[in-house]
């Protein structure tokens, strides 16, 4: 996620350590760069004008705290005035009315509506406890209506019955009736989209939003779409009052630029950022640490949440209680440790979250991808429970059937039992009083507020 501009960006903070002072050739040299990175980002050009003035006016006579050093000075007005943009306005969802709340999805075709719609569903369900309803009005795509009708049954939302054969709005009045029966506490409605803006999908969804009052009006946006996700969200703006943002798709983008841009052409905040495809992977959105993320500083905070809300906590007490008793770890225990990684989105979501410097570092893990850590399910899978407990009984014969079995080489699983080995070595040393040791010679290197 702002790939591109991250690097750039991380690349721009990084010369200014060291710095003694800030003179306006350093810093007319710095923003140059940064005016580089945002174009390069496909960030709208008055953007780049705006941000680059706005930090320029704030660095030239900057009074500079004693504990910053120069550069670390410019570097927080950087991130600063980034919250600033992407930021202004930001808030939760809002619900506050009487239930049913009516939340309205419009946007291209291919931006990501119908799984938008499921996601912020699954997300008002699990984080809100809301009761939510969806519904498809896309009666020009009728594979959107069995889209939603499917992401509801797997994640066990209800979805109102549609048809092709009635009109949006006859669907809409419907469903929110349904809605208003059912005691739920929100309607998601899902509309159709079209390959360009055009009269008649605007006069439809107009209409929609006539008969329905929406408390939300959200506007789904694809992050990789570049100037068209601009130009997108002028004309939506312009026929809707749009109250919200979702930005789709950000794992696959390199740029990011539209995070900055459709924020300021729209004037609206930025509500939800999808991360990637599955259901879970939907974030609220958060300026401060989003900013943190694209300076290469890294999301700890989010990544701790994350950790905390998805770690079975019952099962990580069990293996600590394991552990500490001498008791070796077994392949069963990094069985259960790697579905929760999975479970979490997989090492791509949460190293996104770490620092640059962290990054670097933990791409280089055994585990340093989600496909190997797919591999090392599959074969731990294809071990009979009497080799995970006891993996010293694994000779060749039985690598090679379990190598058959998982559809993986011999030397795959040579390299599994090898880290896993390496793993077990490490938690026996932390049964002996080694956890103590290791986090007091990690105390020192951490940032001060995490020691």
């Amino acid at each position: 996620m702002f790939d591109k501009l991250s690097a750039r960006l991380s690349a721009v903070v990084e010369g200014l350590r060291g710095r003694g002072r800030l003179t306006e050739d350093n810093i007319g040299d710095t923003l140059r760069q940064v005016r580089m990175a945002l174009l390069e980002a496909d960030v709208a050009l008055p953007v780049v004008r705006e941000f680059i003035e706005a930090v320029k006016a704030r660095a030239i006579g900057l009074e500079i705290h004693k504990s910053l050093t120069p550069g670390q000075a410019l570097v927080r007005v950087i991130h600063e005035e980034l919250v600033r943009v992407m930021g202004e306005g930001a808030r939760p969802i809002n619900l506050r009315t009487q239930p049913p709340a009516v939340v309205l999805l419009a946007g291209l075709q291919g931006a990501g509506k119908t799984t938008t719609a499921a996601k912020i569903a699954l997300w008002l369900r699990e984080r809100e406890r809301k009761r939510v309803l969806l519904v498809s009005t896309d009666v020009r795509r009728p594979a959107a209506m069995l889209q939603l009708e499917r992401l509801g049954a797997q994640l066990g939302i209800d979805v109102a019955a549609a048809s092709p054969s009635e009109t949006p709005l006859a669907i809409a009045r419907r469903a929110l009736e349904e809605a208003r029966r059912g005691v739920y506490d929100a309607l998601l409605v899902d509309t159709a989209g079209r390959l360009h803006v055009d009269t008649e999908m605007m006069d439809e969804v107009r209409e929609l939003a006539a008969a329905l009052a929406p408390i939300e009006t959200l506007f789904v946006v694809d992050s990789m779409a570049g100037q068209d996700a601009v130009n997108a969200a002028r004309a939506f703006g312009a026929a809707l009052d749009l109250t919200g943002i979702v930005l789709t798709k950000a794992d696959g983008d390199a740029r990011g630029g539209a995070a900055l841009s459709v924020r300021h052409v729209t004037g609206r905040p930025i509500l939800f950022v999808g991360v990637g495809e599955k259901p879970e992977a939907l974030e609220a959105f958060q300026p401060e640490r989003m900013a943190s993320r694209i300076l290469g500083m890294g999301d700890v905070l989010s990544l701790v949440e994350e950790v905390t809300r998805k770690v079975d906590r019952e099962e990580a007490e069990k293996l600590a209680r394991k552990v500490a008793k001498g008791k070796d770890f077994d392949l069963d225990d990094l069985l259960g440790q790697l579905r929760q990684l999975e479970g979490m989105g997989g090492v791509a979501a949460l190293l996104d979250k770490l620092p640059a410097q962290l990054q670097a570092k933990a791409g280089n893990l055994p585990q340093g991808n989600d496909k190997d850590i797919r591999r090392q399910i599959a074969i731990i899978c294809s071990m009979t429970p009497g080799e995970r407990r006891y993996p010293k009984t694994i000779d060749g014969s039985r690598r090679r059937r379990i190598a058959a079995g998982s559809g993986t080489h011999v030397a795959d699983v040579n390299r599994l039992l090898k880290n896993f080995l390496q793993m077990q070595k490490m938690m026996k040393g932390m049964g002996k009083g080694g956890l103590g040791r290791m986090m007091r010679s990690m105390a020192g290197r951490l940032p001060p507020g995490l020691r």
